[in-house]
């Protein structure tokens, strides 16, 4: 069955499965920084939460990514990454340029061979670049909450991912 999502109210396709609370968190390899390599199996045992955008350098993108940063704050318990497809060093700029804390709010790059997007169903290949979702992972590597935007340029349901992250985290 195919997927899609739209931008601007444009259909694109999305490549990837389609995951569902209650499935294994898949695993897959980013940029830390342009030579260092992150697999998420490394986050494994921690409540996460993957926030997923096209571009840090678009507005949607960059709200998302400070109202998730501010969330931060007040969950202690939860590993928080931003992930999209930009350049590391553009992520790095963005957060240096909007005071990021990337202790708590950690930055991973997808752009080598977009393996977050393609385990996650996130992939728009025409653009190559990851429609804009969010994750919730419990600290058993299951997917607590996982929402898909249809509308890449339209928020998540930022209250949803944060109240389930908070019954993850107790």
């Amino acid at each position: 069955m195919s997927r899609s999502c739209t931008l601007k109210g444009n259909p694109l396709s999305l490549e990837g499965p389609e995951l569902q609370v209650g499935d294994a968190a898949p695993d897959a390899t980013l940029k830390k920084n342009l030579v260092e390599d992150f697999k998420l199996g490394e986050a494994a045992g921690r409540a996460r939460i993957y926030s997923v955008v096209p571009s840090l350098d678009t507005p949607v993108c960059a709200e998302q990514t400070r109202r998730f940063n501010k969330e931060a704050a007040g969950l202690a318990n939860v590993d928080f990454y931003t992930i999209s497809v930009d350049l590391p060093v553009a992520m790095s700029r963005f957060c240096g340029a909007e005071s990021i804390d990337t202790e708590k709010v950690k930055v991973l790059s997808d752009h080598k061979d977009v393996s977050f997007g393609k385990a996650y169903g996130t992939l728009i290949p025409d653009l190559r670049v990851n429609s804009r979702a969010v994750f919730v992972v419990g600290a058993d590597d299951k997917i607590k909450y996982a929402e898909y935007v249809p509308e890449v340029a339209e928020h998540p349901n930022y209250e949803a991912v944060i109240n389930c992250a908070r019954e993850v985290a107790s």
